[in-house]
C-alpha cells in the first residue's frame, strides 16, 4: 500500500495545470460579455483559470470605461489586478478584442511580472485609428459624444485626457501634433522623441503574438491598424506596409525581434468587426496557442 502511495502520487502531479486566460472586452462591451467566451476555454481547457478584466467595481463603470476614462490609467489598474491574482503568478495567456488587444500589448510593454505567455487580439487598433465609422449596438448615445469630441479636437488637452477613442487617435494629416499630443498610442508605440528601451525588451518576451484582422471590418479605420500597418504619414490613403515602417526597421516595440524568432503571427477572418466562429476559435487559437 505504501509502495503503491509512494509510486502514485507522481503521476497524478504530470498533469500540469494549464495557463490560466485573461480576457479584455472592448468598446461597448464588459466583462459580463466575456462569459461565452470565457466558457469556450473551459469547454476545451480542462481546470482552465479564466480572468475577464472589469474596470471599477460594476458593469457600468466597466462599458462606460470603454469611452470615458484615462487609458493610461486602466493600464496601471489591470497591472495592478495581474499582479495580485494569485493564480497568475506564474504568467497567463490573454486574449484582447478590439481596444482591449491594444490595451493588453499595453500590459505586456508596461508590467512583464506576472508574465504574459501568448497574447492574441481580435480587431485591435495597435496602430489606432483614423476615422470612427461604426458604433456597436445599443451604444449610439455614447458614440453621438465621441464623435462630437473627435470633431472638437482630437488633441485638445481635455479631450485626450477623458476620451479613449481620442488617446489611440492617429491623424496621419497631422503627424507631428499626433506624435507630440497622444497620450497613449504614440507612446505605447515608442513614437515620442524619447523612446522606453524597456518596451521592445518586454514585448518580446512573449512566447507568441497572433493578431487576428477582420476581413471586411467596418469598424476599424483602416483596418490595416489590426496587422500594425497604416498610412503614410502626409495622406490617408496609401497603408506604409508593417516590415518597411519605423516601428518594425528601428524594432521600437519589439516585433522585429518577435517576428524574426518566428514568434508573431498574422491572421486573417473572414467577416466584420469581431466576428469569428466558435470553431475557428478553437482550431485557430485554443488548440495551437493555448494548449500547453
Amino acid at each position: 500500500v505504501v509502495l503503491n502511495a509512494v509510486i502514485g502520487s507522481p503521476v497524478e502531479d504530470t498533469k500540469a495545470t494549464p495557463v490560466p486566460v485573461v480576457l479584455w472586452h472592448g468598446m461597448g462591451d464588459s466583462a459580463a460579455g466575456m462569459t461565452g467566451i470565457e466558457s469556450i476555454l473551459k469547454e476545451n481547457i480542462e481546470g482552465v483559470y479564466v480572468h475577464r478584466i472589469m474596470i471599477g467595481g460594476n458593469i457600468v463603470i466597466d462599458t462606460e470605461s470603454g469611452f470615458f476614462r484615462d487609458t493610461n490609467r486602466q493600464i496601471s489598474e489591470v497591472c495592478e489586478m495581474m499582479a495580485n491574482d494569485p493564480e497568475l503568478q506564474d504568467g497567463y495567456n490573454a486574449i484582447g478584442f478590439s481596444q482591449g488587444g491594444q490595451f493588453l500589448r499595453a500590459v505586456a510593454q508596461r508590467c512583464p511580472n506576472p508574465p504574459m505567455k501568448n497574447l492574441v487580439t481580435f480587431g485591435a487598433q495597435h496602430q489606432g485609428v483614423f476615422g470612427f465609422p461604426n458604433c456597436p449596438g445599443e451604444m449610439v448615445f455614447f458614440c453621438d459624444i465621441v464623435r462630437d469630441l473627435l470633431n472638437y479636437g482630437a488633441y485638445v488637452e481635455f479631450v485626450q485626457d477623458i476620451l479613449v477613442q481620442a488617446q489611440y487617435w492617429h491623424d496621419p494629416l497631422h503627424f507631428d501634433t499626433y506624435v507630440e499630443k497622444s497620450k497613449f498610442i504614440a507612446e505605447i508605440n515608442n513614437e515620442k522623441t524619447e523612446k522606453n528601451a524597456s518596451y521592445a525588451i518586454n514585448l518580446a518576451k512573449l512566447e507568441n503574438f497572433v493578431l487576428v484582422k477582420h476581413s471586411e471590418d467596418s469598424m476599424v479605420e483602416p483596418r490595416e491598424s489590426e496587422h500594425f500597418e497604416f498610412y503614410v504619414p502626409g495622406q490617408a490613403d496609401v497603408i506604409l506596409p508593417l516590415r518597411e515602417s519605423p516601428i518594425y526597421v528601428e524594432d521600437r516595440i519589439g516585433l522585429k525581434a518577435l517576428d524574426e524568432a518566428g514568434k508573431l503571427h498574422f491572421m486573417e477572418v473572414e467577416g466584420d468587426h469581431l466576428q469569428f466562429s466558435r470553431q475557428w476559435l478553437i482550431d485557430n487559437i485554443i488548440e495551437v496557442f493555448f494548449k500547453n
